[in-house]
């Protein structure tokens, strides 16, 4: 019997850099399986054809497909290989059986696996990986698999290895069935003898890989040591149970594009990768309930409304159901891009439940939680607004509608700048966003930079008097106050005392007057808000008839406006505090681009966990943080990344601060 065929379908994510090839690989595993009938030959098939991807050229969702192949069922779940949708990628694969890294053949491109492959040892996933693009390798398979082992904390144990014939690949050896194939163009590759001229080398790697994975059998490694030969079965089942504890990162080889190798993996697939089990262990969290699933896509459809994407935990699940707190109005699987209507799913089955409400991605339904994929922080961001307010409201649903569908995306509304502020992964991550919510949503936003939310103080104080008057037909206004004003220490905010003495003014008006100063204070002299000041109301007189809380309230307002211009204020720009992660190679070229955006590093050291990273901890001035992921990751080969947070604001000064109040100028002429 198949391994792991106790229940449901395997669930198998594809994961791996962008142009990799692992949609190819997907639709000619769809070809073989008879599942379509056309093979892919470069141009896409089947696979995520949103407006976005069309426009930007590359995956940017989730995209689901379904074969059978040998009687058994799978579930293909090809991930988007940008790391700007990393946290598509993360909800999907935290509900596979398996993942399978595509990866091409180039030493130098294996880096950008780094985090990837952390992320799948983190949540306990088992992996394997597969050499895409076999056909055009020139380099060593050796080199390969070195290189492998600097970014996997899990030995990468070489299942195949090539056969070449004037420098080209020409086939490949299985190591643990010991059995060589020849590729032939669009055909399965047929079984040849081992050519003499790889044999010893084949010898050494095969007992290289019984060697790893000996580390974890003492019956093997007593084989090994007596000089034994192990049983295949012996073997294949060691490879097996190392897998699917995740203690191993095999290695397989092929082409996506001229179905190579193809046959092998899903073979291996099929015999040595875990069944559901382990993964409903993962995505379980409490006792057993009778009905529970994980939700690991949310797509909001025109004519269907909200569809939760779903891996079931436990089941049967039926149409009308009631998981948890949430009723099944609708159950569908997903058949290529099409909606399947069904009246029931089991457990182990990935389907799609319509309707459910206030329900979100990576949410666990019917069950506790349990630990669950990582939330990425934003690193880039982008104000958006319309030209014509009364579109406004419609922007506010369709932005609601985008970040249910990708949570990855955050928004702010920054009452210092008045901004509305669209964050997320990356200026391709706008973009996408930008299309989708004009495409699929109606509605036509402009992006543009968010200004910087400076602030000002003051470094002197003062006593002001100021009087409102104002007489009209009727009861006049009347409010007279005298403030003190001083500056306090950063980071203390605002400070209002009274010292009111004799009734000077009616104890009523003195909560109007602190409501004018603090609203006289979102606007200083300088043109943004000011902190770290205290106002004392010292003295001041009123008028029975004509004092009032409004009359109080200009008072106030008047009183520090025009008191802060006389108390030397100074420019505050906010500084961030930043983590930067990045592989060790390029630490050096990371405190140089630091240092370019006039941050200031306060450390730097190896990154916990993460065998040959390093991570800088620096201070940044918010205005130069903009585009900093675009310039590191050009830096790292895509693989490094921050975190970051506002930790405090200092003075700006000279011809910056000169540029900044030009340009605050401006914007208030306009």
């Amino acid at each position: 019997m198949t391994k792991g065929k106790e229940v449901g379908p395997r669930v198998v994510a594809l994961v791996g850099p962008s142009a990799s090839g692992k949609t190819t690989l997907l639709e000619n595993l769809l070809f073989m399986s008879g599942t379509t009938r056309r093979q892919a030959n470069g141009e896409r098939v089947f696979g995520d054809d949103g407006p976005d991807a069309r426009e930007l050229g590359i995956g940017t969702e989730l995209n689901i497909a379904a074969m059978r192949w040998m009687d058994d069922d799978y579930v293909f779940l090809d991930c988007p290989g940008s790391v700007e949708f990393a946290q598509e990628a993360r909800y999907a694969v935290h509900g596979a059986d398996l993942a399978i890294v595509v990866a091409e053949p180039e030493p130098e491109k294996i880096l950008i696996l780094g985090p990837l492959l952390h992320m799948l040892e983190e949540e306990g996933i088992p992996h394997m990986l597969f050499i895409n693009k076999i056909d055009r390798a020139g380099g060593s398979v050796h080199e390969l698999a070195a290189a492998l082992d600097r970014v996997s904390a899990v030995p990468a144990v070489l299942r195949h290895v090539p056969i070449r014939e004037n420098g080209a690949v020409k086939g490949f050896v299985d190591l643990a069935a010991e059995r060589a194939w020849e590729y032939r163009s669009n055909d399965r590759s047929r079984p040849i003898d081992m050519p003499t001229s790889i044999a010893e080398q084949v010898k050494d790697d095969r007992f290289h890989m019984l060697e790893t994975i000996a580390d974890f059998h003492d019956e093997l490694m007593e084989e090994l040591l007596e000089d034994v030969k192990p049983p295949s079965a012996e073997v294949y089942a060691d490879l097996s149970a190392d897998l699917s504890e995740g203690r191993i990162m095999p290695v397989m080889m092929g082409s996506a594009l001229m179905s190579h190798g193809l046959k092998r993996l899903m073979k291996a697939i099929r015999h040595e990768a875990p069944g559901f089990k382990p993964a409903r262990a993962r995505l379980a969290a409490g006792p057993s309930v009778p009905l529970s699933a994980y939700v690991m896509k949310t797509r909001i459809l025109p004519h269907m409304g909200r569809m939760s994407i779903s891996r079931v935990i436990d089941g049967p699940i039926k149409d009308g159901d009631l998981i948890g707190e949430h009723r099944v109005s609708g159950l569908y699987r997903m058949v290529g891009g099409e909606f399947m209507k069904v009246s029931s799913v089991e457990a182990g089955e990935v389907a799609a439940f319509q309707r459910l409400e206030g329900v979100t991605t990576g949410q666990t339904l019917g069950r506790p939680a349990a630990a669950g994929p990582e939330r990425l922080q934003p690193v880039y961001a982008m104000a958006i607004s319309v030209s014509d307010r009364k579109e406004e409201a419609k922007m506010s649903e369709s932005l609601a509608k985008l970040i249910a569908e990708d949570p990855a995306l955050a928004l702010e509304n920054l009452q210092d700048t008045g901004e509305l502020v669209l964050s997320g992964q990356g200026e391709i991550h706008m973009r996408a966003a930008r299309v989708r919510l004009k495409e699929r949503f109606g509605i036509d936003v402009a992006m543009t930079m968010p200004q910087v939310p400076y602030k000002e103080t003051i470094r002197s104080g003062t006593t002001h008097h100021a009087r409102y008057k104002k007489q009209t037909g009727g009861h006049g206004q009347f409010g007279d106050v005298v403030i003190e004003v001083r500056p306090q220490a950063p980071g203390s905010g605002f400070a209002f005392a009274e010292k009111i003495t004799g009734g000077a003014i009616p104890r009523q008006y003195i909560p109007s007057v602190e409501a004018g100063v603090r609203e006289s204070l979102d606007h200083g002299p300088l043109g943004f808000p000011v902190v770290d000041v205290a106002v004392t109301l010292t003295d001041g007189s009123f008028h029975t008839v004509d004092s009032s809380d409004m009359a109080f309230k200009m008072a106030g307002r008047m009183a520090i406006s025009q008191a802060l211009p006389t108390c030397q204020p100074v420019l505050l720009e906010p500084i961030e505090k930043v983590t930067v992660f990045v592989p060790s190679d390029y630490t050096a070229k990371v405190t140089s681009l630091v240092s370019a955006r006039r941050g200031q590093i306060l450390n730097f050291d190896a990154r916990p966990g993460w065998p040959g990273w390093d991570q800088v901890d620096a201070h940044i001035p918010k205005a130069d943080m903009q585009d900093l992921i675009i310039e590191l990751r050009s830096l790292t080969q895509g693989s490094g990344t921050f975190r970051h947070g506002f930790d405090h604001l200092t003075e700006l000064t000279g011809k910056l601060k000169d540029k900044v109040l030009s340009a605050a100028k401006e914007r208030t002429a306009h």
